[in-house]
């Protein structure tokens, strides 16, 4: 269990500091932009590359969020049950949740495999968009690895006294 949470951490930081480092570019861009912009031509493929980079930064900051119990939830329900039947609300969500976001990844490689078959690229810069699409799967693996640890300390609640 310790051994997945450290797997789980690693993994989730990599792709965070990916992440910021794409949103650092995507802002760089933006800032290039709109001065090049004022004196010159804009810069041809600016809105591709935002709309594939801001995929993969979003992408990538899903088992981060998780990580950190930063998405938002809606439990005014669920906080007037009592314990046990709290916790198996939430095995069954972290379940279908786990479930859902293997299955969104497992097909979206399809398409991302579908995409580099037909020699799929980008309307301006002409560029093969396959691993981006491929990025995105990936994000929603590690999300699905993220659900699958918080499903794994809910069954397994740690003993009193354990690190």
């Amino acid at each position: 269990m310790d051994l997945l949470t450290k797997i789980n951490k690693f993994l989730n930081k990599l792709l965070t500091l990916t992440g910021g480092a794409l949103l650092l570019g995507m802002i760089l861009l933006t800032c290039a932009n709109i001065f090049i912009r004022q004196m010159y031509i804009p810069i041809r493929g600016t809105f591709e590359l935002m709309g594939y980079a801001g995929a993969v930064v979003a992408a990538f900051a899903l088992g981060y969020t998780q990580l950190t119990n930063g998405h938002i939830s809606v439990d005014v329900l669920v906080n007037i049950y009592p314990k046990p039947l709290k916790r198996i609300i939430s095995i069954i969500n972290h379940i279908v949740c786990c479930t859902f976001f293997l299955i969104a990844s497992w097909q979206i490689v399809q398409k991302a495999l579908t995409l580099k078959n037909a020699n799929e690229v980008s309307e301006t810069l002409r560029i093969i968009y396959y691993p981006f699409t491929l990025a995105v799967a990936l994000g929603c693996l590690i999300l699905a690895l993220a659900l699958f640890t918080d499903l794994l300390k809910a069954v397994l609640p740690k003993k009193e006294g354990a690190r």
